[in-house]
């Protein structure tokens, strides 16, 4: 156990290290310094004040003192990026659609066991982890590295450099998917949570990742701007942590018993601290202000949100372990860490929900900025939520309770995945120059995943609390925990149900888009027809 444990200070060592260092040279290259400029420097000159939401972005009557030559230029930057993204992002679709098929049909064995029973590929046991890794490594993952690819010319103004690799690195990652959740349905998994993939399979996995990273390193050494803007770091910096991080994890037989599930746990947490947060917020930080034409309130908070992230969170997965057979000063060091985790929320917490100060009735109109900004206030909720559920007294109700679950999918769902539907709505009109078909399919998928995951959260975290306390009373019988539970069980499979037929929904909507269906306007998609986009944003505000 004492070398696994080196091993994880060590490299929690390094990556501070090293981020001391980066911190050290943004310091010394004015990174943190004139932050007013700096946060600016998504606009173009004379573009702030109007919103580029969610309409194309060439040049027309609502862009005339706009720079016509600098328009034209983002335009080309999003073209660069229009076959690498599609690939990733329409992947990333597909797989939401089998994990979400994989997740209600788990759901639904909680409250109705003998479903399925009889036959061995669609037992718990094997279904659950693939509906695990389909949203995980699937849609979000995916998902997220299809915004990467589209954002990054954007954010270094210029055009994507090597888009070919992340082609073929998409086929290797489907690849990778495909083999992995076909092993799991055959029996053949790791056996930990996160890491169920056979370590055979992860090779894809890591080459496919490395593919992919070679056009975003090319683009920024081939960037044409001098200040990289707080989504660049969070970008950059997710797809550095998150290789190393799946790669020390899936070494294989060197962390065996104990340390194997040390490492489980800080992996598994790190995996949504550094690598879906920061996409998610990196995201947010940049469509946030771009679909309000107004700045962020703070850059500099920004930044320091930034570093606190990349110091605090790398020790913060052990809290699940409390009470197991690691040390307790390590597990004491995870809650610290965890508390600590307060720090980055709240900056973020301000700069998102600061800028949308005066102007919250631009939610009513804009579906990008509707799913983003709610998505930006879930990741404030779960974050605070868990740094609670790592304190001792909160977690010896909440350990091993369905009040650890809806909390997941409070993060990795009502935070996330609400950031990457925005997203794409964003994204998908200029790649295809082509506006969203359907307005009420929008506003469906909207109301259909937020029904869905608010009950799934509230029946979870209502459940998990009474699950917990049920189970501390030593004279309770297990079978009336059982029987508690089931309510809330049956809950939570109609919010998966709500959440399953939005993302079929969106899946047609999406699949329209590929195909140019509809007809063609120039006036952006909104949940409210007839109205311009500089006309929302005079109301908003």
């Amino acid at each position: 156990m004492t070398p696994t444990i080196a091993i994880l200070l060590i490299i929690t060592f390094v990556v501070s290290a090293v981020g001391l260092l980066l911190l050290i040279w943004s310091i010394a290259t004015q990174q943190f310094g004139n932050s007013r400029a700096a946060a600016r420097t998504i606009f173009l000159q004379g573009e702030e004040g109007r919103g580029e939401d969610p309409a194309r972005a060439g040049p027309d009557a609502d862009h005339a003192d706009i720079d016509a030559e600098a328009l034209q230029y983002r335009a080309l930057a999003d073209r660069s990026s229009r076959r690498a993204t599609l690939a990733w992002v329409g992947s990333a679709v597909v797989w939401l659609l089998v994990g979400s098929g994989y997740g209600l049909l788990t759901s639904a064995k909680f409250h109705w066991p003998e479903l399925l029973a009889d036959s061995e590929w669609l037992t718990f046991g094997r279904v659950r982890p693939m509906h695990l890794n389909a949203v995980a490594y699937g849609w979000a993952s995916m998902a997220g590295v299809g915004a990467a690819l589209f954002l990054i010319p954007r954010l270094f103004r210029t055009t994507l450099v090597g888009g070919r690799y992340a082609l073929t690195g998409a086929g290797i990652w489907n690849l990778g998917m495909l083999l992995g959740l076909v092993a799991i349905n055959l029996g053949l998994s790791d056996g930990e949570e996160w890491l169920e993939f056979p370590w055979q399979v992860d090779s894809l996995f890591v080459v496919g990742g490395a593919l992919c990273a070679i056009p975003l390193v090319l683009t920024a050494a081939n960037r044409r701007v001098s200040h990289l803007y707080v989504t660049s770091w969070y970008l950059l910096a997710a797809l550095v942590w998150f290789p190393i991080l799946f790669l020390l994890a899936n070494l294989p037989g060197v962390f065996p018993g104990a340390s194997g599930a040390t490492v489980n746990w800080w992996f598994a947490h790190n995996v949504l601290g550094l690598w879906v947060t920061p996409i998610g917020v990196g995201i947010a930080y940049y469509l946030i202000p771009k679909i309000l034409g107004r700045p962020i309130i703070s850059y500099q908070l920004s930044l320091i949100g930034f570093w606190s992230l990349a110091l605090f969170y790398s020790q913060v997965g052990i809290h699940h372990l409390v009470g197991g057979p690691v040390p307790t000063w390590l597990v004491t060091l995870s809650i610290v860490h965890s508390v600590m985790m307060s720090i980055p929320v709240i900056t973020v917490a301000i700069n998102h929900h600061g800028t949308m100060l005066g102007h919250f009735g631009m939610l009513r109109r804009s579906p990008t900025l509707r799913f983003v900004w709610i998505g930006a206030l879930m990741y404030t909720v779960s974050s605070l939520q868990g740094s609670m559920e790592a304190l001792r007294s909160v977690n010896v109700i909440t350990h091993f309770t369905h009040y650890t679950v809806g909390h997941a999918h409070l993060g990795m769902y009502a935070f996330l995945s609400l950031i990457l539907f925005g997203a794409i709505y964003f994204m998908m009109p200029r790649l295809m120059d082509w506006e969203w078909p359907w307005r009420p399919l929008i506003s469906l998928h909207f109301w259909l995943v937020g029904i869905g995951i608010l009950i799934y959260v509230v029946a979870l975290s209502i459940g998990g609390w009474l699950q917990g306390l049920a189970m501390l009373d030593a004279d309770t019988p297990f079978m009336d925990i059982v029987r508690l539970t089931l309510p809330y069980l049956k809950a939570r499979t109609l919010g998966g149900t709500l959440m399953t037929l939005g993302h079929l929904v969106f899946a047609v909507h999406f699949v329209a888009m590929l195909t140019r269906r509809g007809k063609a306007r120039q006036q952006p998609t909104l949940f409210r027809a007839g109205q311009s986009t500089r006309d929302a944003l005079e109301v908003g505000s």
